[in-house]
């Protein structure tokens, strides 16, 4: 059986608000699965919270059907894992391609487009435009729902971390690592 896959293409400023949509369905759709009521209400908000610089440094892909966007996620250049802790210094500064691993940020899909191929579809995306700049390695904070695709893709769990969100709800999740060459562990 042949599966669509609608198309991929770079985020616009434009699609901000279809976006900040989509992460926060997806959220108060898939998290109840893995957290409770209050940790998914605080990562709705907080974790489910757009990074316009992706946008903006064209490292951030959707995958629109009928006009609608289903799924979103980048990768990052910049200091930045992830949203939900609040601000750091140096969220900014751009990554060493030589030394630091680039950033997989923001990886949502709506309910009904999981398991899908589109997670792994953005995260090739990732890795091949990560690759060409120069980064040997990626790198991701999951949250729990995100765990098995990462781990199909090839990335291996580090540790396990909680997040705090800013109104003080702690959100465990996973930092998660992979070389850029590695093979994926599951076959598309």
């Amino acid at each position: 059986m042949t599966t669509y896959t609608p198309p991929q293409r770079a985020a616009t400023l434009a699609d901000a608000p279809a976006i900040s949509a989509l992460m926060r369905a997806s959220v108060l759709e898939l998290f109840p699965r893995f957290y409770d009521e209050r940790q998914t209400l605080s990562a709705a908000e907080h974790i489910a919270s757009l990074d316009l610089r992706l946008i903006e440094d064209g490292t951030y892909f959707v995958h629109e059907a009928d006009g609608q966007i289903v799924a979103c996620g980048g990768w990052s250049r910049r200091n930045r894992t992830h949203a939900g802790a609040g601000d750091a210094a140096d969220d900014d500064r751009p990554l060493d391609p030589a030394t630091e691993p680039a950033r997989v940020r923001a990886m949502f899909v709506r309910a009904d487009w999981t398991r899908r191929g589109l997670g792994r579809a953005i995260l090739e995306s990732c890795r091949l435009a990560a690759k060409a700049e120069g980064f040997r390695s990626l790198t991701l904070t999951a949250t729990l729902p995100g765990v098995p695709l990462y781990l199909a893709f090839g990335f291996t769990e580090v540790e396990r971390v909680t997040v705090t969100t800013p109104d003080g709800v702690d959100v465990p999740g996973a930092v998660m690592a992979r070389d850029i060459d590695e093979p994926d562990s599951i076959e598309a």
